[in-house]
Formats: C-alpha cells, sequence, structure tokens
C-alpha cells in the first residue's frame, strides 16, 4: 500500500517541484518522500556530470547532512557508480562484503547493508543514481525494485532539469556567465557571413527567450495590481495581435496565414485566462497570477512526445512577455523589435514575419548556416541579416548601438563615430551613384553578345515586384514550401490555387517552374509529427514526403495545374534519386489531370516536367533522365552537401562547404553538357549562381539560364555583362582538369 502511495505522490512531483524553495530543496523533500513510504532507513540521490564523469550526493535522508557535495565518485566506482555504468539495478544484503564497494568514511552509512541503487536515465543519457538503504535484517524485494525503477523513471525528466538549473548557480557556471558578461561589455567588432545583404544601424534587441522569461519569473513585484488592470492587458494584447496580424497580411498575403492564432487562442482559452483572473481573486498579485499559470501549462507543453506542442511553449513565452509589458511598463519594450536590430541564437521562420511586420532593422543570428531557410527568406523580406558565431553577442545590453554590414558580414557593437559616419556616406554614393548598381535590363547580353536569360527565385509573392522591375526572364524556382512552414497545418488546394494564380499572372506568359513541396533538413513542418528522425536531412524529405503522403501531394498538383492554366507551365520535382521516384511523380500528375479532366476542372494539361539536380546518383545517371525528363535545375546548395558530405547548416564543418571543390565543377559540367547535348532545357539556382566569382565557369561550361533571388539581379547582370566567353570556356577547361581546391580558389578569385 506504502508503495502504491509512493507512486501516487511521485505523479504530483511537478506541483512538488513548483512549491521548492530551490532545486536543492526540491531533492531534499523527494528523498524524504522515498524514505517514508519505502520504510528505508536511507534514502540518496547522486547527480552524474557527463564533464568530469563524476557522480555527486545531492540529496540524502539517513545519511550525515554534511556529506552532501562532498562525496564523490567516478563512473563505475562503488556500487552506485557501478549501477550507472553498466545502467542496471544492484541489489544486495551485504553491501560491505561485495568486492564494488566502497566506503566513504564519516556518511554513516555503516549499519545500512541493504542496499538498492536504481540508474535514472533519460534515452541514452545518464543523470544520477537513486539508492535506498535498510539496517541488516530489512531486506529489499522484488516489489521495492519495481517501485523504485518507476520512481526513477518519473523523476528521470524532472532531475535533468534540475541539473540544469544546478549547473547554471554552480561556481563554474557563474564564473563562466561572469567571462561571458565581461566578453560582450569588450565586443567592439565581429566578423561573420553575410545571409542577406543590406546595412543596418539601430539599437540591439537581445532575444533570449528563455533569459527573458526567466528574468521576470525571479522578478519581485512591490506594485499591486487590480483585475481591471488585468483585463485591460488582456484587451491590449489582444488588440495588438490582432493589429500584428493585420499588418502581415498586408505585407505577405501568401504566407500571412494565421501566423498569431495560437497567441490568440491561448487568451481565448477560459481555462488559462480563467485560471489566472480565479487566483487573482483569491489575493494573488495579477503578475505572480500570470506567470504561474504560465509555468504550469509551459511544464504540461515541455514534457509533449510532439514537436508541434512543445513549440507552444515559446508561444506562451511570448504571449506573457508581451501581456507583463501591458500589465507592467518595464517589460513593454520586450514584445516588440520596431525599428530595432535583433540578436538572437535562433529564430523561427514566424519570428522573421512578425519582425518584417515591425519594421526590425536588422538581424544577427549566432548560429546556423548562410544557406539555411532563414537565410533566404530574409532575403525575400530584405532584411539584412549575419550569421556571427559570437556567442557574446547575446550578452550585450538591450539598446547597444549596432551596426550590421550585412554585404560583408561586419558587425560593430558601440561603433565609432567615423565607422558611423563611413556607413552612412557609403548609403549616400550608393543612392547618387545608380551607375555602380546599372539598371536592370531587359535583355542580358555577355561581352562578346551572346544572350544569357536571368530568372527569379521567388520565397513570397512580395518577391514578384522586385522580379518585375529587373525584368526576369521568368520564375525560375518558386519555393513552394515557405507558406506550408510558417503555419501550423497543411494548406487547402484553394487556399494554394489562390497563391500560386498570382504568381501566374503577374508573369504574363513567362516561363514559371514550380518546385513541389520540399520539406525535410532545416525546413521542419512543426503540425507534421508522423515521422521521427535521427538524420532528417537525409530521411523522409522532399518527394520522398510527398510520394508517401499522396494527398497532401495531389493537393498541391491541382492547385499548380488549375493556376497554370494557359500559362508556361512547369513543376520541378526536388531531391529525385533515382528514376523510379521521377516517374512515379511524373505519373501522379498525369493521372490528377486525368481525373481533373473528367470532372472538367479547367487546368493545364501538358505542364513541362523536370528534376532538381541535386543528389550525386542523378549525375551518374544523367543519360537515362534526360530520356524522361523535359528540363533540368541544378540546386548547388544540396548538391555541394551530398557530394562532399557537409552539413551546410551546420557552423563547425561550414569550412568544409566548398562550391569550388573540384568534385562539384566536374559535376555540374556533366549534368550541362549533356542536358545540353540532348536538347534539354538546364539551368543553376542555388547559391552559386549570384556569386559573381562562379559566373565565367558556369557560362564558359554552357549554362545559359541562372536563377537568382531578384535583389541580385544588379550584381549578376553585371558579372555576366564583364565576360567573353572565348576566356569563359579557356578558363572553365583549366579549373576541370585540377585536382585542388586552392588552386581553383586562386584562379576564381576566392579569398578567405
Amino acid at each position: 500500500m506504502d508503495r502504491i502511495k509512493l507512486l501516487c505522490d511521485i505523479s504530483e512531483l511537478n506541483h512538488l517541484f513548483r512549491d521548492s524553495v530551490s532545486v536543492e530543496n526540491f531533492l531534499q523533500r523527494i528523498v524524504v518522500m522515498v524514505t517514508q513510504h519505502m520504510k528505508s532507513d536511507v534514502c540518496s540521490i547522486y547527480l552524474y556530470d557527463d564533464d568530469t564523469d563524476q557522480l555527486t550526493l545531492k540529496a540524502t535522508e539517513g545519511l550525515s547532512q554534511d556529506s552532501i557535495d562532498h562525496i564523490g565518485m567516478k563512473l563505475g566506482e562503488g556500487l552506485t557508480g557501478k549501477s550507472l555504468q553498466e545502467l542496471r539495478t544492484i541489489c544486495v544484503t551485504k553491501a560491505s562484503k561485495e568486492p564494488d564497494y566502497k566506503l566513504f568514511v564519516g556518511c554513516g552509512e555503516e549499519p545500512f547493508e541493504n542496499f538498492l541503487a536504481v540508474p535514472i536515465t533519460r534515452g541514452i543519457s545518464r543523470i544520477g543514481v537513486l539508492v535506498v538503504q535498510r539496517k541488516k535484517r530489512r531486506r529489499f524485494n522484488e516489489g521495492d525494485v519495481l517501485a523504485l525503477k518507476a520512481v526513477a523513471s518519473q523523476l528521470a525528466n524532472i532531475i535533468e532539469n534540475a541539473k540544469f538549473i544546478m549547473a547554471i548557480h554552480s561556481p563554474a557556471a557563474q564564473a563562466e556567465e561572469a567571462r561571458s558578461r565581461s566578453a560582450a561589455e569588450n565586443l567592439s567588432f565581429v566578423r561573420g557571413k553575410p545571409a542577406s545583404q543590406g546595412f543596418a544601424f539601430s539599437q540591439a534587441h537581445i532575444l533570449d527567450r528563455e533569459k527573458t522569461f526567466s528574468s521576470l519569473n525571479k522578478k519581485r513585484f512591490p506594485n499591486h495590481y487590480t483585475i481591471a488592470q488585468f483585463d485591460e492587458a488582456i484587451e491590449e494584447t489582444t488588440r495588438q495581435l490582432h493589429e500584428l496580424q493585420r499588418r502581415v497580411e498586408e505585407k505577405l498575403s501568401d504566407a500571412a496565414s494565421l501566423i498569431f492564432a495560437s497567441h490568440l487562442l491561448i487568451l481565448k482559452d477560459n481555462e488559462f485566462v480563467g485560471t489566472m483572473r480565479k487566483r487573482i481573486e483569491q489575493g494573488t498579485n495579477p503578475p505572480r497570477a500570470i506567470l504561474d499559470v504560465a509555468n504550469q501549462y509551459m511544464d504540461i507543453f515541455a514534457v509533449s512526445g510532439h514537436t508541434y506542442v512543445r513549440e507552444k511553449v515559446q508561444d506562451i513565452e511570448d504571449l506573457i512577455v508581451r501581456l507583463m509589458g501591458n500589465l507592467d511598463g518595464e517589460f513593454e519594450c520586450l514584445a516588440d523589435y520596431g525599428n530595432e536590430i535583433v540578436i538572437a541564437r535562433e529564430l523561427f521562420p514566424s519570428d522573421l514575419l512578425q519582425m518584417s511586420s515591425q519594421n526590425v532593422q536588422g538581424v544577427v543570428l549566432v548560429s546556423g548556416g548562410v544557406t539555411s531557410h532563414l537565410a533566404v527568406l530574409a532575403r525575400s523580406l530584405q532584411i539584412p541579416m549575419v550569421i556571427a558565431k559570437e556567442r557574446a553577442l547575446l550578452d550585450i545590453k538591450h539598446s547597444t548601438p549596432i551596426l550590421v554590414d550585412a554585404d560583408t558580414g561586419n558587425v560593430y557593437i558601440n561603433p565609432a563615430g567615423d565607422i558611423v559616419e563611413s556607413f552612412h556616406k557609403r548609403k549616400e554614393e550608393q543612392l547618387a551613384h545608380p551607375e555602380d548598381h546599372p539598371p536592370a535590363k531587359q535583355r542580358i547580353y555577355t561581352k562578346d553578345k551572346t544572350r544569357i536569360r536571368l530568372f527569379a527565385n521567388i520565397n513570397l509573392l512580395n518577391d514578384l515586384e522586385t522580379a518585375r522591375k529587373m525584368h526576369c526572364s521568368g520564375v525560375g524556382l518558386y519555393r513552394t514550401e515557405f507558406p506550408f512552414i510558417i503555419r501550423s497545418d497543411f494548406p487547402s488546394e484553394q487556399e494554394q490555387y489562390i497563391g500560386y494564380r498570382k504568381l501566374v499572372r503577374a508573369m504574363r506568359k513567362k516561363p514559371v517552374v514550380f518546385r513541389t513541396l520540399d520539406i525535410g533538413g532545416d525546413k521542419i513542418l512543426s503540425y507534421y509529427q508522423d515521422v521521427h528522425e535521427q538524420n532528417p536531412t537525409m530521411g523522409m524529405r522532399s518527394i520522398r514526403f510527398s510520394l508517401q503522403n499522396q494527398r497532401v501531394f495531389v493537393k498541391q498538383i491541382r492547385a499548380i495545374l488549375r493556376a497554370g492554366k494557359n500559362a508556361n507551365l512547369h513543376i520541378m520535382f526536388p531531391m529525385i534519386s533515382s528514376i523510379d521516384e521521377f516517374l512515379q511523380a511524373k505519373q501522379i500528375v498525369r493521372t490528377t489531370s486525368e481525373i481533373m479532366t473528367s470532372e472538367n476542372v479547367p487546368h493545364n494539361e501538358n505542364p513541362k516536367l523536370g528534376i532538381m539536380v541535386e543528389l550525386p546518383s542523378v549525375v551518374h545517371l544523367m543519360e537515362e533522365f534526360v530520356q524522361h525528363a523535359d528540363f533540368f535545375s541544378i540546386g548547388t546548395n544540396d548538391l555541394v552537401q551530398f557530394m562532399l558530405a557537409v552539413d551546410r547548416t551546420n557552423e563547425t564543418v561550414s569550412n568544409f562547404y566548398l562550391p569550388h571543390h573540384p568534385a562539384v565543377l566536374r559535376s555540374i559540367h556533366h549534368v550541362v553538357k549533356v542536358a545540353t547535348e540532348h536538347k534539354k532545357s538546364v539551368s543553376l539556382c542555388g547559391d552559386m549562381a549570384h556569386n559573381p566569382h562562379y559566373i565565367p565557369f558556369l557560362l564558359g561550361i554552357g549554362l545559359r539560364g541562372l536563377s537568382v533571388d531578384p535583389v541580385y539581379v544588379p550584381r549578376v547582370q553585371q558579372a555576366i555583362e564583364n565576360t567573353d566567353l572565348t576566356h569563359a570556356r579557356q578558363l572553365a577547361k583549366e579549373l576541370l582538369a585540377q585536382h585542388d581546391t586552392k588552386t581553383i580558389a586562386n584562379k576564381l578569385g576566392i579569398r578567405d
């Protein structure tokens, strides 16, 4: 009966944790509870530190309290260490006689010979050991073992969080925090990598959700607020969210699908707001009532097995910061980014959309890759962005003056007057001398009068205006996944059709290439939970996802075919690895068209069907693919990644991501050569297409079509017009004969 009562009490550990004045107090309450219910003389919790490979006593009932933090052992040392090393329960009746027994003098454990240790683990992670002990005559039985295992299992998640919190307050962590603050205070310049070009000079807005929310939780609120003020804050927060949603819809019609729906639904949840109001009516100060209820919901969401539910924690954090700002003016600025430069560890696509609607001036990310989907989205939103590895940026103070030069990747903190002045002069010169960026031309020719077609990469519909101004020859790549990524569910056929139709009409008979849904890798749908993968970059992504989820795929194909009626329509399949995949996708399009014809649905009955060349397997099968595909587009971002086995979003291996690697250059050449020989259209749409260093090589191997983000058209046009094809062919020949990247880099003029 006591063991059953123990399991019932353990299930309420979240409440126990919230009621504890400290983590140490929480752990101590656990050992007292276990000791009482299991009728043991001793219960102890040891926590494991991966860095030091050390187990340390953190709480005990029955041993000397002076032993806490003073008894430590290596993994595998003593019975406790052995339990965690071998990840197994150890139950013995004469502990001191065991060969692995280790006595710690002064802790008072000598009388307790009956020993039961259960490892505390979470997945494959070692967290610690839960130990109970009794005197000689009272042995542990199988029921005790099962009960302690159940307790350890329940404790795993909470103790892991407790370990994290204790680590934060450890002397080493505090020293590290002090060093980080010192580094931030002395920081004046950071060299990063440009992700989305432009300039920005404004105040810094440090976006660190965990730190911001933590500071709210620690704050004391001497002023007592009324329930009327609470209701006013709820109303004002609701009004602000509706206004933000309106701004996003105005600016980004195709991607604006209820970005703030989750926030608004939480505010309208009677249980959520009602529980706050009930606590306020019972005498709790409104700020504390808000935070208590928010923490309760976040605890529930954080342990969910579903990514989408876990992400709701961030929605609640954002919402509560805004609500608290409307109640207590001190935090008012934390939810608004207007005219500021945001510095963040990570962002969601919806964050960028929100920032765009608030006229954020620039973004500095301290993690991620230049080719990530966030960088692509920032270009569409025309937000200057730099990727920098300097963690100390997150520790600089709010409102610190920041200058971001996203053309070079330079970030200046508290810039000197002469730097700011040169920045302003540079902007003025650009405006005064537009000849430095020649006007876009209807047709673009090389120096020796060969026409090259420049197409636009379209990520969001607001790219279309720039594409038209730049006189792009059409859309070489429409990334259909962005409206999917920022939503909370799959868009319907009609919703997709409306956006696609706007795109087709804007291009006025020019070719439009729709790339079907390309999710996976760094482009995750939080609402799709059917697959949990260790390596999503090589998992169920892109065409594999579409072929496995044909209901989603067919809806998209129907929307594209309807929108493409009477248009120069091309449909391109991403991440094709075999002829079989392409033929299966092609057949789905044909079958869908036949069904639509039988339903009398107007649509394009004969679109061009092609593939994105991103995998090495396609390079080796080009002679076969040209027999089946109508066109090809080389996606160099993924081709480089898979050719060289380099995760393009992993900053630690970014130096190995080399588009000028001889294997990459020869693969691109082979694809272009085979496609051209068979009179099949071929273009290139990766980041290599907008890098002036690569333009002579690409034109020299025979490429006559490039697809770039519209903002890059002026620089690419200039590079094309400066290229003489005779020289370009000779350069390409020389580069294809090289086998080392340094020589190639020198010939291309690429510097580290």
